[in-house]
């Protein structure tokens, strides 16, 4: 059970246990920026002068020096007006896409008290529920903002792979890492990415809805898709179609390319701080960082060969004025007492939609809908690398048709 706790250095009480302890500052944004009077909240892997980056677990808290320099992300916010309220917890190195700190417990979901976050981005998707704070930065790797987006309700980005700066951020699988953004409200969302995100040309043509990714996904979120799907076709000019994200494979080929390239990359970036530090690291995560240390480089370079191939269909399906339609998550968020087994079944079928804008560094924006139940679930729009600040535009006319009914 969750109850208020004191938090001494913020402007309010963090009611669904999101912050860390060491996370507990404010830091005022210039006056009259573009995003001045937004308060945000940054996930402990962005670094922020003078207070520790936690990366989510005690042992690396410990064995980093104090950030002298805010992360290049935290720095253009405060430059654009936004307040900074702290730090909220992250996943052990990002590593999950649950939800559970061993160390620092895991966030409430307050649109849904009795079912997990989501992760790794979990305090940063709780704060932003919560309606702590105006927006929240995280991060996306293999899901860790479009998945807590689904399942807490909220809108997330993950941004196209390299656009906005990761500078000062702690890595997990480099050719895939992007830093994010959650807001619980379509006005400030926008107004983020109108202050983070370069113009863009792009304006779409026609959606096509995944069926190979909607087949992934249980029953109460596939049928959310045809409802995004038919708003569209009204919208765009040449109106909605179907197709399959692959030819001559499957999304657990493309699951599994993902999963070895990244690991590889986790080790090489941790794996000789991981041996010299015992990190206490929770089971699940540790059997990660354990297979991870495995992968050979050979096996990591077949499958990135393979995973940039099914980055060049992606993209070629994209095109330059298309928008892919996917479910952001499998289901919607499981139960707090759910099993490990059944999480693990959920997580492959996630990732199996995830790495399809994963693979090929694509931007995907997370509408926050409902299932027919009641319970948060999103459906995504994945646009052509650099189309991020349009599609935000687009999903957010998405969405707000779909509230008033137009369909």
């Amino acid at each position: 059970m969750h109850h208020p706790i004191a938090s001494p250095g913020l402007p309010f009480t963090d009611t669904v246990h999101a912050w860390v302890p060491h996370g507990h500052f404010v830091i005022e944004g210039a006056p009259g920026g573009p995003v001045a009077g937004l308060r945000f909240a940054a996930k402990d892997v962005f670094d922020v002068a003078g207070h520790p980056t936690g990366a989510g677990n005690p042992a690396w808290l410990a064995s980093h020096p104090v950030p002298t320099r805010h992360s290049a992300l935290v720095q253009q916010l405060l430059d654009a007006g936004a307040t900074l309220c702290g730090k909220v917890i992250s996943d052990e190195l990002a590593y999950s896409i649950h939800g559970h700190n061993l160390h620092y417990g895991m966030p409430l979901n307050s649109a849904a008290p009795d079912r997990i976050p989501g992760g790794s981005s979990s305090g940063s998707v709780a704060a932003v529920a919560a309606r702590l704070v105006d927006f929240a930065l995280g991060t996306d790797t293999g899901g860790s903002t479009r998945v807590p987006a689904s399942y807490c309700g909220v809108w997330g980005l993950r941004t196209t792979h390299g656009l906005v700066s990761r500078e000062g951020l702690v890595p997990l699988h480099d050719s895939f890492d992007t830093a994010t953004w959650f807001a619980h409200d379509a006005g400030a969302f926008e107004r983020v990415a109108q202050a983070l995100l370069p113009a863009t040309s792009f304006a779409a043509a026609r959606a096509v809805v995944l069926q190979d990714a909607a087949a992934e996904a249980d029953a109460e979120v596939a049928a959310l898709l045809p409802r995004v799907g038919e708003v569209l076709a009204r919208i765009l000019p040449q109106g909605a179609g179907a197709a399959t994200a692959t030819q001559g494979s499957s999304l657990e080929d493309w699951r599994r390319h993902y999963v070895a390239w990244g690991a590889h990359e986790a080790w090489q970036a941790h794996g000789e701080w991981i041996s010299a530090h015992p990190p206490g690291f929770e089971d699940a995560i540790a059997g990660r960082w354990q297979a991870a240390s495995q992968v050979t480089a050979e096996a990591a370079g077949a499958a990135r060969a393979a995973g940039q191939a099914a980055r060049a269909q992606v993209r070629a399906l994209v095109g330059s004025d298309r928008v892919l339609v996917v479910p952001s998550a499998a289901s919607v968020a499981p139960l707090r007492s759910a099993g490990g087994t059944e999480i693990d079944a959920i997580r492959a079928r996630t990732l199996r939609i995830c790495c399809i804008a994963g693979l090929a560094g694509l931007p995907q924006v997370s509408l926050p809908l409902a299932t027919a139940g009641g319970l948060p679930a999103g459906v995504s729009l994945i646009g052509p690398a650099g189309s991020d600040l349009a599609l935000v535009r687009l999903a957010v006319q998405v969405w707000q048709a779909l509230q008033d009914g137009r369909l």
